[in-house]
């Protein structure tokens, strides 16, 4: 059974619902052992999940941002480190083939082998110097022009999905220019290792490992693009982040409410979950679920009914959901641990496996501090064109 074959966005949610029910059951396993999910992956590859946001141009489903964000958070439902993981996949792969970044030909070969073999790909772009990419650094991996291509040397570290990805965007500065590009790397090319230094306690199994370039030679049009310093486009596709989130703190609600309605210590008649102080709790736990999905899907249908010009007027929105649903998420996960007590924090218990993992989201890109400050400044350019008295 493929995704594809599938009519509605409802029909593929049910079917995905169905066949990752076993990566909650293996979850626990991954994160104690801080190993990769490959058998996850398999199963996503066999349904042909990793092709769906192939634009239909280029052969694919070309599925809408909004069931994109569907998906995901179903995805980290069950296991957050997967849908994040896969996520970085999805959403760049849509983006790419929707703004023509590449040239067409380059982009349709890529397509071509994720439509046939589900192939992935990720950005490498942070590094130990420059941080996270947002910050504006310049990357410190270099690229040098050669009369046969480019030979790149560099660290990437947080390169998500490093022991299964086929594909690597990796930013390089351009020796003797102050350009900085983007260069496709692909897995078997000759200098390219993966340093296996992921050693966090959250999303413990996203591989998030070192990639390590050696004197890595790529043929001249593997510079797919040229990156400009000037001010960045919207990009809806990064939205999946808060829905990871999203799901993760669906997981711990749905936790806490099992234990809740089930749990009936000898001091009180019924179960903890006629106790108003829980019920309050629970109550608190479905408001916010309520207040980010609203925020969430409605900006996502924004994006998929906007023309391309409105898009780029979205950036702020674009924050604020992140910083609204991650933060949410981690006062879901809280209220949650909460209503199940001290048990919450034994190593068998999910609910500190999902509290590790939702506060990663605060250190995904936007940033709380970046988002808050273009916030306020839009706010008080606004009001200065628009004065009260």
């Amino acid at each position: 059974m493929k995704l594809v074959d599938l009519n509605t966005t409802e029909e593929r949610i049910e079917a995905l619902t169905e066949k990752i029910k076993p990566f909650a059951k293996r979850a626990h396993k991954y994160d104690e052992d801080g190993s990769f999910p490959f058998e996850n992956f398999q199963v996503l590859k066999e349904i042909g999940y990793s092709a769906l946001t192939v634009p239909k141009e280029f052969g694919g489903l070309g599925i809408s941002l909004y069931e994109m964000l569907r998906l995901q958070e179903t995805l980290a439902i069950a296991d957050g480190s997967t849908a994040l993981s896969i996520g970085w996949h999805m959403g760049i792969t849509k983006f790419l083939g929707e703004e023509h970044i590449w040239k067409d030909d380059k982009y349709q070969s890529y397509a071509n082998d994720v439509l046939t073999t589900g192939a992935l790909l990720n950005n490498a772009a942070t590094e130990p110097a420059t941080g996270s990419p947002t910050r504006g650094g310049k990357p410190e991996t270099s690229a040098k022009e050669v009369d046969t291509g480019w030979i790149i040397n560099g660290r990437k570290t947080f390169t998500t999905l490093a022991p299964i990805l086929d594909y690597f965007v990796v930013s390089a500065s351009i020796e003797g220019k102050k350009q900085v590009g983007n260069f496709l790397v692909k897995r078997e090319t000759s200098g390219l290792e993966i340093e296996e230094t992921w050693d966090s306690i959250a999303m413990r199994g996203t591989g998030s490992h070192d990639l390590v370039l050696n004197d890595v030679h790529v043929s001249k049009d593997d510079f797919v693009q040229e990156i400009s310093s000037g001010s960045k486009r919207a990009m809806g596709w990064l939205l999946h982040i808060p829905a990871c989130y999203l799901g993760i703190a669906r997981a711990a609600q749905a936790y806490a409410i099992d234990f809740a309605t089930s749990y009936s210590p000898n001091s009180i008649e019924g179960t903890i979950s006629d106790l108003p102080n829980v019920k309050q709790k629970i109550g608190e736990m479905e408001l916010r679920v309520m207040q980010s999905q609203h925020f969430l899907y409605s900006v996502a249908q924004k994006w998929d009914q906007s023309s391309q010009e409105a898009r780029q007027t979205m950036q702020s929105e674009l924050g604020a959901v992140k910083l609204s649903v991650v933060n949410q998420a981690v006062e879901i996960v809280d209220l949650a641990m909460r209503i199940a007590g001290a048990r919450s924090l034994s190593k068998q218990n999910p609910l500190q496996r999902y509290y590790r993992d939702v506060r990663a989201g605060l250190h995904n890109p936007p940033m709380d501090d970046m988002t808050i400050i273009k916030l306020a400044s839009e706010s008080i350019q606004r009001q200065s064109h628009n004065p009260s008295h």
